[in-house]
Order: C-alpha cells, then sequence, then structure tokens
C-alpha cells in the first residue's frame, strides 16, 4: 500500500544524547520502513531529512533523490550527531526555512518527528504555529517516549497521528491510513480502515516503600532523643503501559480463496498478486497441478504394510503417500494400470488392476483402506502377489497382458516370515519389485528386492513424500536400465586420489568409474569419456579423445595411479573447465556434457566458484560424496539436491551405480546451446544461427579459429554447416572429429 498523491514529506530525527546512538540507529531503520507506505517521485511524494540535537542540520532537502531506493540509501549513510534535545528551536528552523527543496505549499505537506519526546526547551507554541500553518505533524515516539510532549506536537486527531517507532511495520500501516481520505487517494477496493486497541509504552520514575528502619528524634527534654521507625523510600524506574487506540488499513488477502492445489502453499505479493510454493511432484501450473507425467506405460500393484508393526499412524502415512503420489503421475490419459493391496497375516487384493482410470475415484478407494493390524508376514504377501496379483478377470479384460508389471512394497517394519525367496517368486513370473520404507529397513528392502538399486528410502516421514520423483523414475527405468546407449555425450570423472581417501577406497572409486562405463557405448560419435583424478592438483588420466572403444577406456582405467596427497576438488574442477572439456581436447558442440565429480567430501572448500563455472557454461556437474561431509558445503558445488548423492561407505557405491547413470542419461537428452562451451579457440566468439554456429575470430582463422593468421589479410569466419537444429546427428559429429584432427596435423 502506497501513498501516490504530490505530497512534501520532512522527517525531523532526535540526534540527542538522550536518544543515543543505538536509538537512532532504530530511528533511521524507523524512517525507511515508513517510506515504504509512500510513492516516491519527483512528480509525486518528495522525501527530505533534517536531524536536530543542539541545533537543527538538514541531511538532504527533498529534492535531492529520485526514487525509493535513493531516499533509504540517504538514510542509512546519516551519522548521529549528539547534543541536547532542542525541538523547540528545530520546529523554528522548519517554520522559517520551509521544507528544503519542496514544492513551496503548492502540495500538502507533512513533517514526520521522531523523538523521545524529552525536549529541553518548550515546544508548545512553535508546535502550534506549525500546525497553523496547515502542516500535517506526525508524532513518533522511540525508545520510553514522554508521551504527553509527542501528544502536543501531533496534529488532530492525535490517535490518527501518533505511532511507535517499536513495530514499524504496524506504524507504516498507521501512517497510511491516517494520509488515506485526505491527502492520498482513497484505499484500494475492498480495504478498509479500521481502529484497533494497542498500547504506547514508556518508564517512568516512581516512589516505592523499601522498609522502615530505626531512626531517632529530638525530645522536649533538654539532652535526650527518642527511638522511632521511620520509612525507607527509593526511587525505581519501572516499564508502564497505556492503552489506547491505533488505526490500520486491512485489505482482503488474495489467498483467502485458497487458490493453490494439492498442498500447495499460497504467499501473497501486494494487495491483488500471488505465488503458490508446490509440493514435489506438483507445479505444472501457476496453481501446483500435477507436474509429473510418467512416459512409461506399466500394470503398477501397491502392495501396502497394514500389519501392527507399521501402526496406524504409518499405515495412514502410507495412505497419504499414495493419494499424493497418484495425484502427482496419473493424468487423464495416463498409460499406467494401477492396483493396490494390503497385508497383515493375509492379503486382501483391495483395487483390482486397472479397476480405475479415473485419478478421483482411484483416490476415494485408497481413502476407503482400513488398517488391519496383524502379523508382518511380508514374504507370503509377495508370494501371494506373484502369483495371484496380476491376473485378470473378464470385467478387467481391456488391461493390456504385455506391459511390465511392476509391485511397489511399502513396509516400515521386519517381517516376521522369510523373505528370502521373494526375489525368486518376483523373477519366476517377470515381476519388477520396488521396496519403499525408513533408513531402518534399507537391509531388508535389499535383500526383499535382491537388488539396492531397486529400493527407495527415505531419513524421516516428511523426507517419504520427497521421494516421489526418485520412486517415478524407478516404476519407468524398468524397460531402460542399460544407460543411454544411443546418446551422444560428452562425459569426465573427476576421481579423488587424496591421502583423505586411502588406496583401498581410490580402487573402489577406480572400480566404480570401470563398470559406469560399461552402460555407455564409446565412440567418436556416442559418447567419450575423459577421466581426470586428482590430489592437490589434477591430473588427466586421458581426454574425450584418446580412447574411441570401450575396451581401450577399461584398460586405461585399469592404470590410473594412487596420488596420496592433500585433496583440492576446486582445482579439479577448474583442470577441468580450461583443459578437458574443451574443442582442442575433443570436446563437441552440440553435445551434452557432463562431469561426475567422486569425493569423500574432503577439499571442497574451494569448489563452489568453479562447478558454477562450469553450469554457466552448460556443463552440468553431479556431485558424489562418500562419508560424513557438511550439507551446505556439497550443495555449494553441486548447485541443487537434484545433482547431489550422498552416500554412507564405500561399500555401498555400487548400488547407486544404476541411479546416478540414470541421472546422467536424463540429462543427456536435454536441449543444447551449440555456444556453451564456446567451441572456439584462442578468444573467438561464438556467434549462433538457426541449427548451427560460426566462430567470429580476430587474429585466427578456421572453423573454430584454430590457425594463425600469418599474412596481413582479415581473418575468415566460416559458417559451420547446420547438421541438425540443436543436436549434431552422428554423421555431423564424425565429420566435425577427423575435421579437427586433420587441423591438428596441419
Amino acid at each position: 500500500m502506497q501513498c501516490s498523491a504530490s505530497l512534501d514529506v520532512l522527517f525531523l530525527l532526535d540526534g540527542s544524547y538522550s536518544i543515543g546512538k543505538g536509538s537512532f540507529e532504530r530511528s533511521k531503520h524507523f524512517a525507511g520502513k515508513l517510506c515504504d507506505a509512500l510513492d516516491i517521485h519527483p512528480d509525486r511524494v518528495r522525501v527530505g531529512m533534517i536531524q536536530f540535537s543542539s541545533t537543527p542540520h538538514l541531511e538532504f532537502p527533498l529534492d535531492s533523490s529520485l526514487t525509493k531506493q535513493e531516499v533509504k540509501e540517504r538514510i542509512k549513510r546519516t551519522l548521529f550527531r549528539g547534543g541536547s534535545t532542542e525541538t523547540g528551536r528545530a520546529l523554528k528552523y522548519v517554520l522559517r526555512k520551509g521544507f528544503p527543496g519542496g514544492r513551496n505549499s503548492s502540495v500538502p505537506e507533512v513533517l514526520i518527528v521522531v523523538s523521545d519526546g524529552k525536549s529541553q526547551g518548550s515546544t508548545a507554541m512553535p508546535a502550534m504555529q506549525v500546525k497553523e500553518r496547515h502542516i500535517t505533524v506526525f508524532a513518533v515516539g522511540i525508545k520510553f517516549p514522554r508521551w504527553e510532549e509527542l501528544h502536543m506536537l501531533a496534529s488532530e486527531p492525535p490517535e490518527r497521528h501518533l505511532l511507535f517507532a517499536g513495530d514499524a511495520d504496524d506504524a507504516a500501516n498507521g501512517l497510511y491510513s491516517a494520509l488515506t481520505g485526505s491527502v492520498c487517494s482513497t484505499t484500494a477496493p475492498g480495504c478498509k480502515v479500521e481502529s484497533h486497541p494497542c498500547e504506547r509504552r514508556t518508564l517512568e520514575t516512581v516512589k516505592e516503600l523499601a522498609g522502615n528502619y530505626v531512626c531517632w528524634k529530638g525530645s522536649k527534654q533538654p539532652n535526650a532523643v527518642q527511638a522511632s521507625v521511620c520509612p525507607f523510600i527509593r526511587w525505581k524506574r519501572v516499564l508502564v503501559k497505556y492503552p489506547s487506540r491505533c488505526f490500520r488499513t486491512v485489505c482482503p488477502d488474495p489467498c483467502d480463496s485458497q487458490p493453490c492445489q494439492n498442498g500447495g502453499t499460497c504467499v501473497p505479493e501486494g494487495l491483488d498478486r500471488y505465488y503458490c510454493l508446490c509440493l514435489v511432484g506438483y507445479g505444472g501450473d501457476f496453481h501446483c497441478a500435477a507436474k509429473l507425467s510418467p512416459e512409461c506405460a506399466v500394470d503398477l500393484l501397491f502392495l501396502l504394510d497394514s500389519s501392527a508393526g507399521v501402526t496406524l499412524e504409518g499405515f495412514l502415512r502410507y495412505k497419504a503417500f499414495l493419494k499424493r503420489f497418484l495425484q502427482a503421475v496419473m493424468g487423464q490419459d495416463s498409460p499406467m494400470n494401477v492396483g493396490v493391496a494390503q497385508y497383515d497375516d493375509d492379503v486382501r487384493i483391495a483395487i483390482e488392476l486397472g479397476q480405475h482410470k479415473d485419478t478421483l475415484r482411484l483416490m476415494k478407494s485408497v481413502d476407503a483402506l482400513n488398517f488391519s493390524g496383524g502379523r508382518t508376514l511380508t514374504g507370503r504377501a509377495l508370494q501371494y502377489i506373484a502369483e495371484h496379483g496380476f491376473r485378470t478377470t473378464p470385467v478387467f479384460a481391456d488391461v493390456q497382458d504385455d506391459l511390465p508389471h511392476v509391485v511397489v512394497l511399502l513396509t516400515d517394519s521386519k517381517s516376521q516370515d522369510s523373505v528370502v525367496e521373494a526375489p525368486q517368486y518376483m523373477k519366476d513370473q517377470n515381476l519388477f519389485l520396488i521396496g519403499v520404507g525408513s533408513s531402518f529397513m534399507r537391509a531388508e528392502l535389499t535383500k526383499v528386492t535382491g537388488n539396492p538399486q531397486q529400493t527407495v528410502v527415505y531419513s524421516d516421514p516428511q523426507d517419504l513424500f520427497n521421494r516421489i520423483p526418485e520412486l517415478q523414475r524407478r516404476i519407468c527405468s524398468v524397460d531402460n536400465a542399460e544407460g543411454c546407449q544411443a546418446q551422444s555425450l560428452d562425459l569426465a570423472f573427476a576421481v579423488d586420489a587424496s591421502s583423505g581417501v586411502g588406496p583401498e577406497n581410490f580402487l573402489r572409486l577406480r572400480h566404480f568409474v570401470r563398470s559406469s562405463c560399461l552402460h555407455f557405448s564409446i565412440s567418436r560419435d556416442v559418447t567419450q569419456i575423459a577421466l581426470v583424478v586428482y590430489g592437490s592438483r589434477a591430473h588427466t588420466a586421458f581426454a574425450l579423445a584418446t580412447h574411441t572403444s570401450s575396451s581401450a577406456v577399461l584398460q586405461a582405467i585399469d592404470q590410473v595411479p594412487f596420488l596420496g596427497d592433500s585433496a583440492s576438488a576446486g582445482s579439479a574442477l577448474l583442470h577441468i573447465y580450461g583443459d578437458v572439456m574443451t574443442v582442442q581436447k575433443g570436446a563437441r558442440p552440440g553435445v551434452n556434457k557432463v562431469v561426475v565429480l567422486l569425493t569423500n567430501g574432503g577439499g571442497l572448500e574451494d569448489a563452489a566458484a568453479p562447478a558454477q563455472q562450469l553450469r554457466h557454461s552448460g556443463i552440468l556437474v553431479f556431485v558424489v560424496v562418500v562419508g560424513d561431509s557438511q550439507r551446505d558445503t556439497l550443495l555449494g558445488v553441486a548447485g541443487s539436491p537434484s545433482y547431489l548423492v550422498h552416500i554412507s561407505s564405500y561399500e555401498d557405491l555400487q548400488y547407486y551405480q544404476g541411479f546416478i547413470i540414470e541421472r546422467i542419461c536424463e540429462e543427456a537428452k536435454s536441449p543444447v546451446n551449440l555456444c556453451k562451451p564456446n567451441p572456439c579457440m584462442n578468444q573467438g566468439v561464438c556467434i549462433l544461427g538457426p541449427g548451427s554456429y560460426r566462430c567470429e575470430c580476430h587474429g585466427w582463422e578456421g572453423p573454430h579459429c584454430e590457425s594463425r593468421v600469418l599474412r596481413g589479410d582479415s581473418p575468415r569466419s566460416p559458417v559451420l554447416p547446420p547438421h541438425s537444429h540443436v543436436q549434431w546427428s552422428p554423421r555431423g559429429l564424425q565429420h566435425f572429429s577427423r575435421a579437427f584432427q586433420h587441423t591438428k596435423r596441419h
């Protein structure tokens, strides 16, 4: 809410010793907050300031600042002067000089006095004369003010023109409310000015009876005294609160209509605007519509633990999770067929596979599930589901039998029967099992699924809902677990070979890189892989263009030595930026580029800036950290939790390989900016064209500014052929690679 009328406003700030430097800083802060209620502009509201103590001093005139930000900066830079509190002299200065830089009473004038009201001279006469000049006076109490003096300073009615600096937001609203309907335009539609109870606080000195003591008094008899009891009085300063009425403008909240869907939080912006903070899995539009739309067609059966071990609270949590997941992934034309079963001693298929295609009916059926509370017989339940869960009846004859069958087990209780045979049950029936549970269930879920990569583990109840995207990826990767075999990609691994990792764990990291490379089709036209190892300095084991086959890459990885120095991940990322992901070293324009940093969390202090530099050049950075480390530091390097994988031990590294490769392959499908990173060498400038780019060279020539101009002829900047719209075709990449090698030979 801002007053937008033509208005001259002059702050009169008390800078005396009775205020003190600390309270003066609060006065400045308060003056800055009051500016929020004013539409500051040379043609609308002008603002100036005078600081007074023994003498008044003009800090800045009304015509010196053009914007609200400039006014706030001038207020912030004002220095405390100190002196006696001569409020009357300051008012006389205003009467004599007027509003410096103002518009000479051609527009309404407002004087805002910020003081503790403890003037050392009379203020009654000058205050009355100021108001007779038709200047509206607001008196603002700071620290523990003398309210009777401020009451005398303020315009009528005083309850509308007395403000307390202790609550800056309320005071700013009070200023706006008092100006509305007089000098300012009327309130916004639906808004109204209302009074509310408030209090004026101050410190007062009072007498207090501390007790009695024996005293001696004179006597009528000569040479005699008389003992007596005398009261002992002491003076004490106490906080006194005076009840009062204040005024504020109240407007309808734009969030009153609850516009955000699916549990989103509405955040108002001004009087008529808002935005929605959406839960994980939502944000498809402004109002938190479902944004996850799986491109996978599967038969999906949820198996909910309804035993006493999971408790009623846990069962209800799983129901809520299931509903939110379905809201997130089930669209109107969803290719999924969903069913739900629950178990304890027995198994009951509550919602047959494909029974509901309408999300609302499916959610109502989930709501109707009841907690049973028997024993936790997970092994028996999985055997039953393997045999009976995906048998279609004539009623559901339209359910396709050729879709992948996926079972999602939701449990938080150790099984009371054997689950060792469960993976074989699933394999015999060609079912894909995913286990979801809390972190203490990790080992059992791994045993149940037979594969750690088929488990989704959460750390606390709220974290369960953050796992919706991960569960969706697990479900949709059933038929796509072999990496990105046909996707063009430049991939660099940066491996911590420092003493903090140690030789034994370094071998585990090296083995992880080796087995990960098996998931990619390594060639000039598809995936190129580079490996960098680092301690205090980084070393390129092999560059992107060094090896063109899987066998050559695997052999080179086996020969990479342990360094055993201190760790500097920042130097490794800088090395990759300047000496690996470059055209000179085989990086291909138009191809997605990913760096995977494998570390124990040491030496990351200098890595945030180089990681940001890589991201700015279009190169994604995944951080895989093993062991304990500061999450804030890790996020600074990764840039987002989506690109951070935190693993508890080196033994568990293998379990996350599928997930990491899956994330790399997802990013490899993203659109590419042909000019990021810059393919032009020797400070050449990359200029994008439709489906192509060209290099603008200075003192160099060639497609990528790779050849120095030897004679005085002007450098040429040929346009590269548009091999495709965004990503180059394999044939185009082959052409680029051969052309570049030919250039290097010459």
